[in-house]
């Protein structure tokens, strides 16, 4: 399949969260990205990047991260030609155990260990353990997928950025009040422990 980037406009489409759904993204850097659909209805982003459509070749590559994408903003993006829906494949492996994700309030350095429904733990955001588990939070398929899975994908030393891990949110949250180190809600607390 050889299809020219951005996708035409689809105005009908809807977005499909069923188990094993294929999507191919526009990253906006010439570049395709793939995404098939877990059973928890999150997305996982293979390890692969091509100019044309190619189905065989995404399915085949390693997993590079999994996360929740808001689930109306895929419609707009398949609308829009900026996602395209590439039917449903068997779901990878990967993709059928739920993740550990956390949670973590605003104003706390505690954060929630979370396994589907069940909580697992609480522990400290600095915990050695936790630094590369997934932060719960959902992605705008159009404004924020894009960039995240550019980040992913390139693993630059500013990937952190786009959020995402707990050490990615501890290093944005040091870039902000090193940048406003006025504002009182960038401040750090007195207990923070920066990022090695």
């Amino acid at each position: 399949m050889n299809t020219a980037l951005p996708f035409p406009p689809s105005p009908k489409a809807r977005a499909d969260l069923k188990p094993g759904t294929l999507y191919a993204i526009d990253s906006d850097d010439s570049y395709l990205y793939y995404g098939q659909v877990a059973p928890n209805k999150q997305i996982g982003f293979f390890r692969f990047r091509s100019r044309e459509v190619l189905i065989e070749e995404a399915l085949a590559a390693a997993l590079m991260s999994r996360f929740g994408v808001i689930y109306p903003s895929i419609g707009v993006a398949l609308r829009t030609g900026k996602w395209l829906h590439l039917g449903r494949h068997e779901v990878r492996p990967e993709l059928l155990e739920e993740p550990v994700l956390v949670q973590w309030p605003v104003g706390t350095l505690t954060v929630t260990l979370w396994k589907g429904r069940n909580i697992l733990r609480n522990t400290l955001v600095h915990d050695p353990e936790i630094q590369d588990l997934e932060i719960i939070a959902a992605y705008d398929a159009t404004y924020h997928v894009p960039p995240r899975l550019r980040a992913d994908f390139s693993e630059t030393a500013d990937a952190w950025a786009v959020g995402g891990s707990i050490r990615r949110e501890r290093l944005k949250k040091q870039d902000m009040a090193a940048r406003f180190p006025h504002q009182p809600w960038h401040q750090l607390p007195t207990d923070w422990v920066p990022v090695q």
